[in-house]
This record gives structure tokens, C-alpha cells and sequence, in this order.
């Protein structure tokens, strides 16, 4: 999603590659879980829902009941955790303030506090500053942090959705009401409903292509 905001304003100012080191280490948190409180929206890509669904062994719909809601971001229907208590606890936080789905969290999870910026056909790791609450960090690689075992296809797939949404966001003002229903849920059905399998990138990029033909967006 397009944010109005200039880097240096909420970066310390450097753009990061995976391989560079950052100071980021927090010792696993040490029992601190402020970022999973007070959240702001956490939209949920296609890869988070596929991961989540593989995880936890439910559909869509059965997330649906407890875990993530959909919600409007910048104009399109999407998917993000749910919260609750008026702190805005994450679902899956525990009463030991841990989480419950570590092992395939979202992928804004796994990047916290760095956010990533898109630029010149591509995009870099920006280090987000104030976010994070621990004190004195330790300098660990980006893809250490992230944990993500095909980080390139990953990092390829965030790409291609990324663009994909901003292509459709363009197209927005052009479509009626209905339209704009019409192709909600259009992508929660194709992207987000569907079964993408264990061979998740290849899929999603046939998918992916398919969409863009049916949007006459290529």
C-alpha cells in the first residue's frame, strides 16, 4: 500500500538489502510483546492466509470466525488479523504474552521493526525507527531475522502482489460501486479462498497471471 511519508522522517535513513546487518536483535524479545498490542490494521497478504490456513489446518471461512477479518484498505477489501480487548491485543497472543503462531507468523510480523520501500521497480528493508521498545539491539542479517527459508521467491512474490494491488488501486476510481464490489470479491475468492498448495510461488504466480488477464490489466 502507498503511504504519503518521507524516509527520513521514520528511518534512521539507510535502505537495507537481506544480506546486510542490522541493528534488530532483541534476545527473542525477552518476553516483551508491546508490537502485538495497540496494532494498527495488519493487512494479511496472499502467502500470510496460505501459511496461517496450512498452520493452523483451517479454511478460510474458519478463520474467518475467530482469527482475521476483512476489513478496507486504501479502497479494497482485505484480509487482516483480528484483535480484541481494548488494548487491541493480537488473536493469537497468549496470556504469557507470547505468540501462538510463531513458526509461520505474517510476514509484517517478521519484519518488525523494519518495513520495507518500494522504489524503482524493486523494493529495500528500511529500519523503522521508534517502533520497537527494546533497548540496546544487536546487529543480526535481515534474513537471519526475517526466517523465511525461500526468501528470494519471498521476496519475489511481496514484490508482484505489492504492484499488483497498486495496479488495481489506479484502476478504482474508474469502476462504479458495483464494480468495485464485484472485484472485492473477486480477489478474496482467487487470492485468498482458493487452495494454493504446497507449491505456493508457482502457483500464485499462474494465478497471479490469470488475474491480470480477467482485469485486462495486461
Amino acid at each position: 500500500m502507498k503511504r504519503n511519508i518521507h524516509l527520513e522522517d521514520i528511518t534512521d535513513g539507510k535502505l537495507y538489502q537481506s544480506n546486510d546487518l542490522v541493528k534488530i536483535g532483541c534476545d527473542d524479545c525477552s518476553g516483551c510483546s508491546s508490537c502485538c498490542s495497540n496494532m494498527e490494521a495488519l493487512v494479511l497478504d496472499p502467502y500470510d492466509v496460505h501459511q496461517l490456513k496450512k498452520g493452523l489446518g483451517k479454511t478460510f471461512e474458519e478463520l474467518l470466525s475467530h482469527a482475521i477479518e476483512i476489513g478496507s484498505v486504501d479502497g479494497l477489501l482485505l484480509p487482516f488479523m483480528k484483535t480484541s480487548g481494548e488494548q487491541g491485543h493480537c488473536s493469537f497472543l497468549n496470556e504469557e504474552g507470547r505468540c501462538d503462531i510463531h513458526h509461520f507468523r505474517p510476514g509484517i510480523c517478521r519484519l518488525f521493526p523494519l518495513g520495507r520501500y518500494y522504489h524503482d521497480g524493486t523494493f529495500s528493508y528500511v529500519l523503522q525507527i521508534g517502533e520497537c521498545d527494546k533497548p540496546l539491539k544487536a546487529k543480526i542479517k535481515i534474513k537471519k531475522w526475517l526466517g523465511i527459508g525461500d526468501l528470494k521467491q519471498y521476496e519475489t512474490f511481496a514484490l508482484n502482489w505489492h504492484d499488483f494491488l497498486v495496479e488495481i488501486q489506479e484502476e478504482l476510481p474508474s469502476l462504479s460501486e458495483e464494480e468495485r464490489k464485484i472485484l472485492a470479491m473477486y480477489l478474496l475468492r482467487t487470492f485468498y479462498q482458493g487452495d494454493l498448495g504446497e507449491e505456493f510461488y508457482e502457483n500464485f504466480d499462474q494465478v497471479l497471471n490469470k488475474a491480470k488477464k480477467d482485469l485486462n490489466l495486461i
